[in-house]
């Protein structure tokens, strides 16, 4: 979609009435489904490389889909817009990392029915938020569609 900037005065003054806020929000949603969608379906980096299957074939930050349904966006003022998740295990997954006990000697967890202890567990990076170029596509003609509207 394209936009003829060619536009009498009358539409070039709703541009310049243009609700920054309702776009940028806009834009803030998209982006927090964009990242549901990559956790649930494409379950990619936003670079596309895959990531590693789990052991119960749901995708590897799929499990419960909690984080999946835990992200979304956050306006910072007119002109910014966020999103991400605000559970505790989000940024290890985003940004990978050792997790070592805090208290206690060992960490203990069941994984496939047997108990597990462990001085620290590693992490791996698997990246989720982010923008992929097709991401950034879909958020250009969103944008483009809404200046579109604002003109009619």
């Amino acid at each position: 979609m394209d936009l003829d900037l060619d536009l009498p005065a009358a539409q070039l003054g709703r541009l310049a009435d243009l609700d920054r806020s309702e776009l940028i929000d806009g834009l803030g949603a998209l982006g927090a489904s964009q990242t549901q969608r990559r956790i649930e379906e494409e379950k990619t980096d936003p670079d596309g490389t895959p990531w590693p299957a789990n052991g119960a074939g749901s995708g590897i930050l799929f499990q419960s889909g909690d984080l999946a349904t835990s992200i979304d966006h956050q306006q910072e003022g007119a002109d910014q817009v966020s999103w991400g998740s605000p559970l505790i295990y989000a940024a290890i997954h985003q940004q990978g990392g050792e997790i070592r006990p805090k208290t206690a000697k060992v960490l203990v967890f069941t994984i496939g029915g047997e108990t597990v202890f462990a001085k620290k567990v590693t992490i791996p990076r698997r990246s989720y938020l982010g923008m992929s170029a097709d991401n950034a596509r879909e958020m250009e003609q969103a944008a483009l569609r809404f200046i579109g509207e604002q003109l009619r």
